[in-house]
């Protein structure tokens, strides 16, 4: 048996939890599944399939033969994440619930429910990698660069970590569906999926719309011309080009039209043509508290890479940690798009840093003067 004990794996209902499952098994520890409800509405207005999805669960245990348990974590994740959702939009932030979802539900909820059922360690089908150098438990990037989730585990802390397993972090997406057909798994063909639950397939706004009723406004391009009209201002994020139904304008060149700026005090959304508008470029920006995997910074300024959104290739850039735990950030190159309400995740090679929530930019309605000292 391995030397880890009792392990408890989520099993989403998904190909990764499934060969997470799978490897643990063949590891020789004592494995038993965990489904997760983390969402509650009528079926007939979701998309999120989560019957499905557990029944999905229930075959791979069976399958693998180790025990299967389920939870309704659905009370906690209102408060303790869709709430903030909510006065995140409310705010005219774009906010990232996986960020808080992971911290506060898959490891704290789960890890201490697993841990009242017996087990003496949780694991997940997470694409990330955790090991103890020094008695430090480090957060490291997934083998698969494509497929890497560390970014959306940056909150975790020391203890999280110390009782997580990572069974398929060494592996590439391709391979976890080979090694998933070769044991016949229900789930080795299952599509990924994608955005998040509580939303599922639906139109975002729609969604968003039932919780945050629409307020018309007017879109205005830079110069003030008032160019169109829009639903709600908290809707949109920077960046953005669809949705925005700006047909041709008199005296405009034709190229798409791109969320610059938004003003929810006057319920005002900023336009610009151009993927790349200068409108859209920061060089700077300040966050909330940050979250150190190891418990603190490395240093009060260091050099690191950085993520200010999931995928983003590394960003090279200078961080001085204030006084009230946030961080100031210089890139070496002007960054597209820098959201208020998104993650900004640093890395150090393939080790996770930590991260914090952005809370402003230098770009022109980021809400920082252009001339940021940040040493």
């Amino acid at each position: 048996m391995s030397a880890d004990g009792r392990i408890m794996i989520g099993v989403s209902g998904g190909v990764d939890s499934s060969v997470a499952a799978l490897l643990l098994t063949q590891s020789g520890a004592a494995v038993e599944g965990l489904f997760m409800q983390n969402w509650e509405e009528d079926d007939r207005l979701s998309d999120c399939h989560a019957e499905e999805d557990r029944r999905d669960a229930v075959a791979v245990c069976g399958r693998l033969g180790i025990p299967f348990h389920s939870a309704n974590f659905a009370a906690e994740y209102w408060d303790q994440v869709f709430r903030h959702f909510l006065d995140e939009y409310r705010a005219g932030r774009t906010p990232n619930p996986d960020v808080l979802c992971n911290r506060e539900i898959k490891f704290r909820s789960f890890l201490d429910h697993a841990r009242a059922l017996g087990a003496d360690h949780i694991a997940t089908g997470h694409y990330a990698r955790v090991d103890e150098v020094d008695g430090r438990w480090r957060l490291l990037r997934g083998i698969d660069n494509g497929k890497d989730q560390s970014y959306f585990l940056h909150a975790l802390d020391q203890e999280q970590l110390r009782h997580t397993r990572f069974p398929i972090g060494e592996l590439p997406k391709a391979e976890v569906r080979r090694l998933a057909q070769d044991a016949g798994l229900p789930t080795h063909a299952k599509k990924d999926s994608t955005g998040i639950c509580f939303i599922g397939e639906r139109d975002f706004r729609e969604f968003l719309g039932q919780y945050l009723p629409a307020q018309a406004g007017e879109m205005r391009a830079l110069d003030g011309t008032v160019i169109g009209e829009h639903a709600g201002s908290f809707y949109y994020t920077l960046g953005q080009r669809e949705g925005l139904n700006i047909g041709g304008v008199r005296g405009r060149d034709a190229a798409p039209w791109y969320v610059v700026g938004k003003d929810v005090s006057d319920n005002v959304l900023w336009v610009d043509q151009g993927h790349d508008s200068p409108a859209l470029l920061s060089t700077q920006l300040v966050t909330e508290a940050a979250t150190w995997v190891a418990g603190s910074p490395p240093s009060d300024r260091f050099e690191a890479s950085a993520k200010t959104r999931y995928r983003q290739p590394d960003q090279h850039c200078r961080v001085e940690v204030r006084d009230d735990g946030g961080i100031d950030v210089r890139f070496s190159e002007p960054q597209r798009a820098v959201t208020p309400g998104q993650s900004l995740v640093l890395y150090h090679g393939d080790e996770c840093l930590g991260g914090a929530v952005i809370a402003a930019s230098n770009a022109r309605f980021g809400g920082l003067p252009p001339d940021l000292d940040v040493h």
